[in-house]
């Protein structure tokens, strides 16, 4: 799913950056996630992740979205094992995301893999994928910008804003977050 020419739809002054045939099928699938997951108790998380995967979502097992997530394209979203999407999430996946096995994306954080060109007078859309690592944390009200890539077991703090890739096994904070140390890892932690 590639936007429109910002030139040929007018997006710049409200016209569409996506076809009508994605608008209808992001509308169904709004309705649907709204009828059968948005209102189910926490422990539906199988019931939730049939629903994602009726619209194209690839998930690995055991994987836990919660009800009030909120997912722009399910088809543009993979999820390995174990991953958890928490309360009030945001997948703003207009370009696609990927969030790796055993990772914990956690509430009310924000994921968005779409930008403008501000250099483009008709400030086209440009969609650039975010990828998670497998055992990576975005924690509570954290926000990972358009390109992003976080190496695994990479953690970004509480409200953190990341907009550059993270290292692996590293503890990102701040706006713009920036390093803070590497994860030290207990030998008993499996």
């Amino acid at each position: 799913m590639e936007p429109l020419d910002a030139r040929q739809s007018k997006a710049g002054s409200g016209g569409p950056s996506f076809s009508l045939g994605n608008r209808l099928a992001r509308a169904v699938w709004m309705a649907a996630w709204l009828v059968l997951a948005r209102w189910t108790p926490p422990p539906l998380h199988g019931w939730r992740a049939l629903v994602l995967r009726l619209f194209g979502a690839k998930l690995g097992e055991n994987v836990r979205v919660h009800a009030s997530a909120r997912i722009w394209h399910p088809a543009n979203l993979e999820l390995g094992d174990n991953a958890l999407i928490g309360p009030g999430a945001i997948l703003y996946n207009q370009g696609r995301i990927s969030i790796g096995a055993d990772s914990v994306v956690s509430q009310r954080a924000h994921i968005c893999a779409s930008t403008h060109d501000t250099s483009d007078t008709h400030f086209q859309l440009v969609l650039r994928p975010v990828n998670i690592s497998k055992r990576c944390w975005v924690a509570a009200e954290a926000f990972v910008g358009p390109g992003v890539t976080m190496g695994e077991g990479a953690v970004l703090a509480a409200r953190g804003t990341l907009f550059e890739d993270a290292e692996s096994w590293t503890i990102y904070r701040g706006n713009p977050a920036t390093e803070v140390r590497k994860r030290a890892l207990r030998s008993d932690a499996g």
